[in-house]
């Protein structure tokens, strides 16, 4: 299980899916979570830059807070097991992510599990 972020640490966001395509979702969320203030980390298959952000190709070895994805569940399979050893304190499905087997092994290990959109948890201010 994860430990508790104490509130002197830096809380890191994973984009998982980034690209520098301005269309995209994940790099709207780059862009939207950076805007708020947040720590992110975009993680995509070719390297790249959103805003002030570089796209890497892997996982940053932790502790990270929240994992916000944007993958399809056949490449999110891929990265299932480095997903749950990195031990986020939460994954967030995006719309066309949900993974109902990758979730209930999320939340077996103790990972909060959200579905929605981070673009309007954003907006809301339930982020």
């Amino acid at each position: 299980m994860s430990e508790p972020v104490t509130a002197t640490e830096t809380l890191i966001t994973v984009v998982l899916g980034a690209s520098e395509r301005v269309d995209r979702y994940a790099n709207m969320a780059v862009r939207r979570l950076r805007s708020h203030g947040h720590t992110v980390i975009a993680v995509g298959p070719r390297q790249g830059v959103i805003g002030d952000v570089p796209i890497v190709q892997q996982l940053p070895p932790g502790p990270v807070d929240t994992v916000t994805l944007y993958i399809g569940p056949v490449i999110l399979d891929q990265w299932r097991s480095a997903l749950l050893e990195l031990q986020p304190r939460r994954i967030i499905f995006n719309p066309g992510t949900e993974h109902s087997a990758f979730e209930a092994d999320a939340t077996a290990r103790g990972i909060a599990v959200e579905v929605g959109c981070t673009l309007v948890m954003l907006g809301t201010g339930t982020y």
